[in-house]
Formats: structure tokens, C-alpha cells, sequence
């Protein structure tokens, strides 16, 4: 076999055995990897060949190398595999009806969650920004308190992934949410009603009562369908 091909199937093998650490827990976010020596007698390869796989794992963002202090994992190293998933959203932006289903699959899937491990301090959080949007009368913030809703309530289920794949979709979700909300409020009492909706999901998620929210955002997500979704 050719050289260059061995070292090469050498190193792609060290960059899979550092990351199935990784993936098994064995290596969390900012650990510190064993010296290049330690790691090549571990493994029984030679130094260049980690040196190749130090290199390879840096560029793809599993690894940070810290001049003078060694090679770290990551902090954020989940973006690694987050942020394919935010291109091909880019890409691939789909309609108004595809991002609702999707918001609508996300936020109904996990409100039960929340209702069951919210935060004290969240739930304040959701009290506050519930009682903000009683008060605004302009429509720019009454967007953005909007969207704070509803990302509170997904982060309070207090699930990394879930919350990581909010982060992905959140420009899909802001434009959403204007979008939506523009054609829902062209019918004036509709205003009353979504104000309603978010006091009522509010009381739901502050009794605990996972079944009582999912009843009432599914509610507000008929709301969207028929004003926002089904409109020509």
C-alpha cells in the first residue's frame, strides 16, 4: 500500500476514535486532550499522525489548540454538527406552510415539557413578557415580545437539543412570526385574541398543566392556520 494512503486511513482513524470519546462522554467541552506523545502511544501511532489528526479535528471545530497549553474540545463543539442543519434550512427555505408545520411540530411537541420543568425564574420570565404584551400598542414590539414567548417556552423544557434546534430555525421563526402575525392582525379583534391565547397558555404552563397548554397552543396554532396560513 501506498504511503501517503496508509498515513492518511491512520489519521482519519484518530480523528473517529477522538470523536466517538467525544459522542460516548468520555471527552466534554473543555477537556483537555492527552499530549500528542501520550496519545500516540495509546493509540500506537506515530506523532505526525496525530499531528494530521490535531490539524483535521481543528479545522472541522471539534478542537480549539491553545498556544503554549495543548488542545482543548470545544465549548460549543455541538455547533459541529448543528450547523450543516442551519445551511440546508438556509437552502432549503421552504414556504410559509412548510416553516408553520414546523414550528407548529416543535412548539406542540414540547410545551408539555416545559409545563413540567419550568423554571421558577422562567416562569417569572413568561409572567413579565405575557404582561408586556397586554401593554404595547406598538406592532414591532409586540413582534418581538411575541417571539420572547415563545422561546421561553421552548427553553424551559430544559433540552439542549430541542432549544439547539430552536436556535437553528430562529430566522425562519422571526420572519414566521411577522409574517403571520401581519395577516392575522388585518382582522382588528384578532388582536384581543391572541392576547387571550398567550394569557390562557401562560395560566396553563403556571399550573403545571402540560395537557391544558398543549390544548391551548394548538388553539392558537388553528389561529394561524385559518387567518395566516389559508389566506390568498
Amino acid at each position: 500500500m501506498d504511503n501517503s494512503v496508509k498515513n492518511k486511513k491512520i489519521y482519519e482513524d484518530i480523528v473517529e476514535h477522538i470523536k466517538s470519546m467525544v459522542e460516548c462522554g468520555e471527552l466534554k467541552k473543555g477537556d483537555k486532550l492527552p499530549t500528542e506523545r501520550k496519545l500516540a502511544e495509546k493509540l500506537n501511532v506515530s506523532r505526525a499522525s496525530i499531528r494530521e489528526a490535531m490539524r483535521s479535528l481543528e479545522v472541522i471545530g471539534l478542537i480549539e489548540c491553545r498556544q503554549g497549553s495543548g488542545n482543548y474540545i470545544k465549548d460549543d463543539f455541538e455547533n459541529l454538527f448543528l450547523e450543516p442543519l442551519s445551511i440546508m434550512f438556509m437552502l432549503e427555505k421552504g414556504s410559509p406552510l412548510d416553516i408553520y408545520e414546523l414550528r407548529e411540530v416543535l412548539e406542540l411537541s414540547t410545551i408539555m415539557l416545559s409545563a413540567a420543568r419550568i423554571s421558577d425564574e422562567d416562569l417569572e420570565k413568561l409572567k413579565n413578557i405575557k404582561d408586556e404584551f397586554r401593554k404595547t400598542d406598538q406592532e414591532k414590539n409586540s413582534a418581538l415580545i411575541d417571539k420572547d414567548f415563545h422561546y421561553t417556552i421552548v427553553k424551559a423544557a430544559d433540552n439542549p437539543l430541542i432549544t439547539n434546534l430552536l436556535n437553528i430555525i430562529s430566522d425562519l421563526m422571526d420572519e414566521f412570526i411577522t409574517y403571520s402575525r401581519k395577516n392575522i392582525l388585518e382582522c382588528e379583534e384578532n388582536r384581543e385574541k391572541l392576547l387571550t391565547l398567550h394569557e390562557r397558555i401562560y395560566e396553563a404552563i403556571s399550573e403545571r398543566d402540560g395537557y391544558k397548554a398543549y390544548k391551548v397552543m394548538k388553539e392558537h396554532f388553528d389561529l394561524i392556520k385559518e387567518y395566516a396560513m389559508l389566506k390568498k
